[in-house]
């Protein structure tokens, strides 16, 4: 692998995108991105050490990416270091570092005249409103930004932000309940990135998205992002799938044998699809937030069209999520028969 490396350091104008494409006529996807990621870390030009903060963000190497962001910060180029700021923030926001309505309010105050910054400004604040559950916001950028790509000349900063582009794109047809043009964008994404946390990611969603639809395809999917991250060591998607996502389908279609959860939200939901109503109740009595999902399964424990209501409005006005209001909606129209 190291010479992999060793046969490209004398060819110091490579791009990032190019040194990619030149690893992967040698080697599988995974061993590609593990490789670029040391070039990155490695490489003294000014132009890869800009370009390569996408990278590492893109692939999850956060750790790696602070390091980049203060390598730019000390950079005699003053475009690396405004990149930097900006990276720092979309680092921040990730992390959680600072609010979504603080990073909201930073990001509003950036100018610039990059169209690469002017792009990543509004993956910044579209992450920021995602986290906030504003879905409605994230649309209304995201139709119009290739038109800003055109602009842009590096091919691996087009390639990352036109697939952040179709992530945004697929969640806000999927919240609007535009199912089958938020699976166009998926697919768009799965035949083009690489990395295998976004896949993982992806499949998730995916999964999500049948769940009106056919609880066999929501398990493929789930079966999919389960075996990457169990192959890959993705021990947070391993955890949200198994107590999360797969109980949340199964309960939903009431497949709910030897299916267990952590996630007492969970747990109850499980209670509700075999019948046990007071278990359920008293599951959720316990939680000390009340989201939307919380609403629609004391809801369905009490059976009370108040509560369902009550989840319905939240969904829609307070998230922005029609695809999920069906859930209260669905119940009140079992409850009127």
């Amino acid at each position: 692998m190291s010479q992999s490396l060793l046969s490209l350091t004398n060819h110091k104008h490579l791009s990032l995108f190019q040194v990619m494409n030149l690893l992967a006529q040698e080697h599988d996807n995974q061993t590609v991105i593990n490789l670029t990621r040391k070039w990155c870390l490695d490489s003294e030009s000014e132009d890869i050490q800009r370009i390569s903060m996408e990278f590492l963000y893109m692939n999850g190497y956060y750790k790696d990416l602070q390091v980049m962001i203060h390598k730019n910060e000390k950079s005699q180029n003053p475009l690396n270091r405004e990149w930097s700021k900006y990276y720092q923030l979309q680092l921040d926001q990730r992390l959680k570092v600072r609010s979504a309505t603080e990073v909201i309010e930073v990001a509003e105050q950036m100018q610039t005249n990059s169209p690469e910054l002017q792009c990543l400004i509004e993956f910044i604040k579209i992450s920021a409103y995602y986290s906030l559950s504003d879905f409605a916001k994230i649309g209304n950028f995201s139709h119009d930004q290739p038109d800003l790509f055109r602009s842009i000349d590096d091919r691996l900063l087009v390639s990352y932000f036109t697939v952040r582009t179709y992530q945004n794109l697929f969640i806000y047809h999927w919240t609007r309940n535009e199912v089958i043009i938020a699976r166009k964008y998926a697919y768009q994404i799965l035949n083009q990135i690489i990395d295998l946390k976004v896949k993982t990611s992806l499949h998730i969603n995916m999964a999500l998205s049948y769940t009106f639809d056919t609880y066999s395809q929501a398990m493929y999917h789930l079966s999919e992002a389960l075996k990457l991250s169990q192959d890959h060591n993705f021990h947070y998607y391993a955890h949200i799938i198994k107590n999360n996502n797969i109980p949340f389908i199964s309960a939903h279609f009431n497949e709910t044998e030897g299916i267990t959860s952590q996630d007492k939200s969970e747990q109850a939901h499980l209670e509700i699809a075999r019948g046990n109503y007071s278990t359920a109740i008293q599951l959720l009595e316990g939680l000390e937030q009340t989201d939307p999902f919380t609403l629609y399964y004391m809801g369905r424990a009490h059976q009370d069209e108040d509560l369902l209501q009550q989840s319905y409005h939240s969904f829609v006005y307070d998230w922005g999520d029609y695809f999920y209001a069906r859930l209260p909606l669905n119940a009140l129209r079992n409850m009127s028969y």
